[in-house]
Parts: C-alpha cells; structure tokens; sequence
C-alpha cells in the first residue's frame, strides 16, 4: 500500500492510502500539493538505497517522503 511520510520534530507520521479508491487517491494528492507548497521537499525511492526528489504527486510511488526545508543559522 502506498505511504506518504512526513518527517516533523516529533518524528515522523505516516499516510498509507489505498490507490484504488478514488477518495483516498484525492486525499493523498491534495496533502502533496499542501506540504509541497508549505515548502517541504518530496522524495522517492528510485532503487535500493537511491532517492529522487519529485515535484509532482506519483499514486504509484510505494513511499514518498516529505522532510521539511533545512534553516540554517
């Protein structure tokens, strides 16, 4: 089942949503384009030990990874 997770300061929380259905499809969709454009980047596995970031939702993608912009200081 496809997971959205989203790394935050208490860890991480995690969005498993059923491709199939088209509710939860939207769902999925609508938090990507929220925590894109709250400025966290998106990331997919592309291979054993291998990411790419994505800019645009992947209802296919196993696991997404959304981590927070870095601030420096």
């Amino acid at each position: 089942m496809p997971t959205q997770i989203v790394l935050n300061h208490s860890g991480d929380t995690r969005h498993e949503f059923d491709a199939a259905d088209l509710e939860a499809l939207a769902k999925a969709e609508q938090r990507f384009k929220k925590l894109t454009g709250n400025g966290f980047t998106a990331a997919t596995r592309t291979g054993p030990g291998e990411v790419a970031v994505v800019r645009a939702f992947d209802p296919t993608a196993q696991e997404t990874l959304f981590y927070p912009r870095l601030v420096g200081g």
